[in-house]
């Protein structure tokens, strides 16, 4: 039987700040895709996210299409994916819902790397101490 690390505050940061990264870049898929009314599968665009799970103390994510989403109906006559009625199956993005994720996900970011700084602050401070 294996002993089990505790998480120290150091591995607790870069998990975050791992997660943020991942978050930002499936926010910055989702936004490149806003528009994609054919994939690969033949069907629009559906939005990706990042589900979190926590262990030990530390995150870790994992990208799942959001299913739950609408995908959006516009009526684009002439579009190569156009029904008969000219209406045309769009991905379920939402810009304004994916710029404040980014906005959330960045700042989560950057207070994981502050706390990253304060511990290696508080680190050489303690090292100060004992020379």
């Amino acid at each position: 039987m294996g002993v089990s690390r505790v998480a120290t505050p150091i591995d607790i940061a870069i998990s975050g700040l791992r997660l943020e990264s991942m978050r930002m870049k499936v926010i910055a898929e989702n936004i490149a895709n806003a528009r994609t009314s054919r994939t690969e599968t033949g069907e629009p665009y559906r939005r990706k996210q990042v589900v979190l799970e926590t262990r030990g103390g530390m995150e870790t994510g994992k990208v799942v299409p959001d299913l739950t989403g609408q995908l959006k109906l516009l009526h684009l006559p002439g579009h190569p994916d156009a029904d008969a009625q000219g209406m045309v199956r769009m991905p379920n993005v939402d810009l304004p819902v994916e710029l404040m994720d980014m906005v959330l996900a960045s700042r989560a970011y950057e207070a994981n790397a502050a706390m990253l700084k304060r511990y290696q602050d508080m680190v050489n401070a303690t090292l100060e101490l004992l020379r």
